[in-house]
């Protein structure tokens, strides 16, 4: 709880920070242009957003439905609107999993599966995230999309590479359980020598309890070929949709712009986003959508699109997620 606390207090300071940043030059002119949104496009944002939710929300009913057969699209969606505040609060959104595994006990399913569901939603989403990447770094390569600038750059190949890693890493995990332990293992070892860790023999029993139920994850999710391939689609949509929300605060302000180029653009600023170690990313996400959206939208407009989009994107998720969890006390009992 302390450390949820502290976590807020980051948020809120730094936020207070970016909007004295984003506000402090031609306030009047910014102003003008955040009443002057086309309302249309400002609705049309909120509904991408809320449709990422239900998608994600679908993932996990999918998920979850293989070992519960009683458990429902609407608690898939709901767990995923809850999970939206605790990874908003937490360092590169961490809570949130924790948060579903709990939540999916109560619902019956044991440790063991709670685990595993989470795990199976992890890696289709890094696979679905990756590819997207992948598209976005060719197209950009082929068509030019982005100026070149030489420290976002450096910046969006090491969260390509960070990302494409964790992919490599997940895949060793799940099909190479006897190499797993013996790296595993030897990390461990390194550690304790080093003295980082205290309780060697505590940390290798939680590693190897990690591997099995890693190594079990991938086998559930690989046993169907379609539902595999139905998970990972779903998450590749929801991922489009929330990179064209900036496209609709951008049409809202009456500025023509390719969607396919605003889908590019916005990988690139989730890239570098997302090794941003603050809750929400707070700070770097807003540099780098000023950054790389700055290469097509200049001046005031750009500020107001940019806080408009962490609006919706951030701070509308904890707010729903927080509100959800009130409304349905008994899910934190």
């Amino acid at each position: 709880m302390k450390k949820n606390k502290k976590n807020l207090l980051i948020i809120f300071i730094l936020s207070i920070l970016v909007l004295y940043l984003s506000f402090k030059d031609d306030f009047a002119t910014k102003v003008k242009y955040l009443i002057s949104f086309d309302f249309k496009w400002l609705i049309l944002a909120f509904i991408l957003i809320i449709m990422y939710w239900i998608l994600k929300g679908l993932v996990l009913y999918y998920c979850t439905q293989k070992l519960k057969k009683e458990y429902t699209k609407k608690k898939g969606i709901h767990l995923m609107i809850t999970t939206q505040f605790f990874h908003a609060i937490t360092p590169f959104s961490t809570g949130g999993q924790p948060w579903q595994i709990y939540k999916l006990k109560k619902e019956g399913l044991t440790l063991g599966e709670s685990t595993n569901i989470v795990i199976e939603d992890f890696i289709v989403y890094q696979i679905a995230l990756v590819f997207l990447g992948v598209v976005a770094v060719i197209s950009n390569k082929l068509f030019n999309i982005l100026p070149k600038n030489n420290a976002l750059g450096h910046l969006v190949t090491i969260g390509f590479i960070i990302n494409l890693l964790v992919i490599v890493g997940l895949f060793i995990v799940a099909f190479s359980k006897k190499w797993n332990k013996k790296i595993i293992d030897g990390l461990v070892k390194i550690l304790y020598k080093l003295r980082i860790i205290k309780d060697k023999e505590k940390l290798l029993k939680k590693s190897e309890s990690f591997i099995t139920n890693f190594h079990k994850s991938a086998e559930i999710l690989f046993e169907s070929k379609t539902n595999f391939i139905k998970i990972i689609f779903l998450n590749f949509i929801a991922l489009i949709l929330l990179y064209l929300i900036p496209y609709a605060l951008i049409k809202g302000l009456n500025i023509d712009i390719n969607p396919f180029k605003v889908v590019v653009t916005s990988a690139y600023v989730m890239l570098v986003g997302s090794m941003v170690p603050i809750p929400g990313g707070t700070g770097g996400l807003e540099y780098s959508f000023v950054s790389f959206f700055g290469s097509f939208i200049k001046g005031s407009k750009l500020s107001i699109i940019m806080i408009v989009w962490r609006l919706i994107t951030y701070y509308f998720g904890i707010t729903v997620g927080i509100i959800t969890l009130n409304i349905n006390k008994e899910a934190i009992k």
